[in-house]
């Protein structure tokens, strides 16, 4: 399946926007996680590597962020959330699959670290990342064509 999705270059004026996706997408996790959810540790998630963080369109309506860290040898994916609303229709694995094209045409390995408590977690291992590594609360996962 195919999404005509477009990303644009987060600004201030989203950060609002994206501190209330964070709590529909994330306080769930953090809760079963025994980690706080409050709109602070939200928000301070939220403003981590703000210049990577792009805004997600779908259908002319702001869907999502996509935060992704690039170097020489890695894609690190730090932040992928999608409106609830609109998960499980397949566009965080059609997004998902562009980095992993793109890491296969540039020879980087893809990386990215998710709660264990997060269902997410089954999407990467079906498109093939592994867990490389873990702590008390997230898997560190790697896909490396």
């Amino acid at each position: 399946m195919s999404f005509n999705l477009q990303y644009r270059k987060a600004t201030e004026n989203d950060i609002e926007f994206l501190i209330d996706l964070r709590e529909k997408t994330m306080s769930e996790h953090y809760i079963s996680s025994n980690l706080p959810a409050t709109r602070e540790v939200h928000t301070q998630r939220v403003l981590y590597e703000y210049d990577n963080a792009k805004i997600i369109i779908f259908n002319d309506e702001s869907v999502g962020l996509l935060k992704v860290s690039r170097n020489n040898e890695t894609i690190y994916i730090i932040q992928l959330q999608i409106d609830p609303s609109l998960q499980g229709k397949g566009i965080g694995k059609f997004i998902l699959k562009d980095m992993l094209e793109e890491a296969e045409n540039t020879g980087k390995t893809v990386t990215l670290s998710v709660l264990k408590t997060n269902k997410a977690q089954h999407l990467y291992s079906s498109l093939g990342f592994v867990i490389i590594d873990e702590n008390e609360h997230s898997y560190f996962m790697e896909f490396s064509k």
